[in-house]
């Protein structure tokens, strides 16, 4: 049985409104900005539409650093980008001035060391750029309120934060089971296969081990392509991060011969616009790669249009 481990990970970016910005830069200044609604509510962090009524809004003002602590939960191992290396507590704390919870974490020794309704205060990280982190955690504070009344903020300030990325990643060990190593083992030897359902006759390429379509399981092998029919296909005109493929290039849809569907390839040895529904195509192997590297032409005749027209 086969298994490897996966990373699945996208930096999302976005551009930032009005008072996002004012927020993330607010942070970099050590300056924490809410926004308050029509019925006087502040809310922290600032949202820039009212949730219980969908009002936009834009009257910024600036809370304390301090707050309570409403509710929490212990980490007792975290993860790598954790906001702390060592063990703590998850919180959400209602700043002074604010009526909602911002949630973070609160660096204390261990679980006995936190309550509910505990005061806190924010430790600034000690280089901040403009985001969340820029408040490195909470610590526990027995002084006075430092801000205990909120205060108007234009939410101007010099060199705004305009864009963010967040980074999202999936870490996992995946496991194909047996219809897909043995079609992973297949590939390695430049063949490519399939299973027929029994019921339905469809060949599946990769195989589940069951058809999706009855439910019946499926053990038939059946060697497919290699060659196929481009049944519709998109120009890719912006460069994905960590792939070394010029842009712009075609990635289709490809019903290899034999294949009860159509599974994805890049069309490679060929001008874009050149690219066509019904193109026949055969897979290039380069080095000892496990899958194909790309499609290229076969340099026969398009296929007509009603011997794909069901796998589209």
């Amino acid at each position: 049985m086969l298994s490897a481990p996966l990373v699945v990970e996208f930096p999302f970016t976005r551009s930032l409104g009005p008072v996002q910005s004012a927020f993330l830069t607010g942070l970099r200044e050590r300056t924490v900005l809410g926004v308050r609604t029509a019925d006087g509510r502040v809310l922290v962090p600032p949202v820039e539409y009212d949730p219980a009524t969908a009002e936009e809004l834009r009257d910024l003002v600036q809370v304390g650093s301090t707050g309570t602590v409403t509710t929490w939960s212990w980490d007792p191992a975290p993860r790598p980008n954790r906001p702390l290396r060592t063990p703590f507590a998850w919180v959400l704390v209602r700043l002074d001035g604010a009526d909602t919870a911002l949630l973070h974490a609160l660096d204390v020794p261990g679980p006995g060391a936190v309550r509910t309704g505990m005061r806190v205060r924010i430790r600034w990280a000690a280089e901040r750029t403009g985001a969340i982190t820029d408040i490195a955690c909470f610590e526990p504070y027995e002084g006075p309120a430092e801000r205990p009344h909120v205060t108007p903020h234009d939410g101007l300030f010099a060199d705004p934060v305009t864009g963010i990325t967040t980074p999202a990643r999936l870490d996992y060990t995946y496991t194909p089971g047996h219809a897909q190593s043995r079609h992973l083992d297949a590939l390695a030897r430049h063949r490519i296969t399939g299973e027929r359902c029994p019921a339905c006759r469809k060949v599946y390429v990769p195989p589940r081990g069951v058809c999706p379509t009855c439910g019946t399981a499926t053990a038939e092998e059946v060697e497919v392509g290699p060659r196929g029919t481009v049944t519709t296909f998109c120009v890719v005109n912006i460069k994905a991060r960590h792939l070394d493929i010029d842009v712009p290039y075609v990635y289709a849809h490809i019903a290899l011969d034999g294949a009860g569907l159509a599974l994805h390839g890049r069309i490679a040895g060929i001008p874009c616009e050149q690219v066509r529904m019904g193109l026949r195509v055969e897979p290039v192997w380069t080095g000892d790669g496990r899958h194909p590297d790309h499609y290229r032409p076969a340099g026969e005749p398009d296929a007509a249009y009603d011997t794909y027209k069901d796998l589209l």
